[in-house]
């Protein structure tokens, strides 16, 4: 059977916006898009009625669009910072997960919902991340997550390390113990 055109009443996803006219497989048609009045018969007269909501919804959709990227911006400019307890190597005691996530932003006055907060595993390192928040549709914003180790920092420590391993090297080569040096 050939396809049957249907003028979408809503818009359907990955199908069409309101007022489309669509070319469906009969079954799709009949057995989907008519009984949840999603879609009617393209008629002319069909058509003609519709026009006018086509061209609201359209001007609806636009805006939306525009308020999507308005939010998708505001969030590339986000950074949140947190300071936790941490081993030498840069390994937190605890994670970031997306509840403190959540908080850290109320806490700069930005609302974002916990399940919109996109982390494959808690944050377990000190250091920036990247988080994805989901905003609306297939739409995501990205913020930085700045993870500090609490009291000293990762150089303070690295510098302390090679200050102490430089004061038992010159110690070691010129205390009472000292072997002599081979020359």
């Amino acid at each position: 059977m050939s396809d049957v055109e249907v003028l979408l009443q809503q818009s359907v996803k990955h199908l069409g916006l309101v007022g489309d006219v669509v070319k469906v497989k009969p079954g799709y048609a009949r057995n989907f898009l008519f009984p949840k009045r999603l879609g009617i018969p393209a008629t002319e007269d069909a058509k003609r009625q519709i026009a006018r909501r086509a061209a609201k919804v359209r001007e609806a959709e636009a805006i939306r669009l525009q308020e999507i990227a308005e939010l998708v911006g505001r969030l590339a400019g986000l950074e949140f910072k947190i300071t936790m307890k941490s081993d030498p190597n840069g390994n937190l005691y605890g994670s970031v997960n997306s509840a403190k996530i959540v908080e850290l932003a109320s806490e700069q006055g930005v609302t974002i919902a916990e399940k919109e907060v996109r982390l494959d595993a808690p944050i377990k390192t000190v250091g920036q991340h990247k988080v994805k928040v989901h905003v609306k549709d297939d739409e995501f914003g990205e913020v930085i997550v700045d993870v500090e180790a609490e009291g000293k920092s990762a150089e303070a420590l690295e510098a302390e390390a090679a200050a102490e391993a430089a004061l038992d090297a010159e110690a070691s080569s010129e205390g009472p113990g000292a072997a002599p040096s081979e020359e």
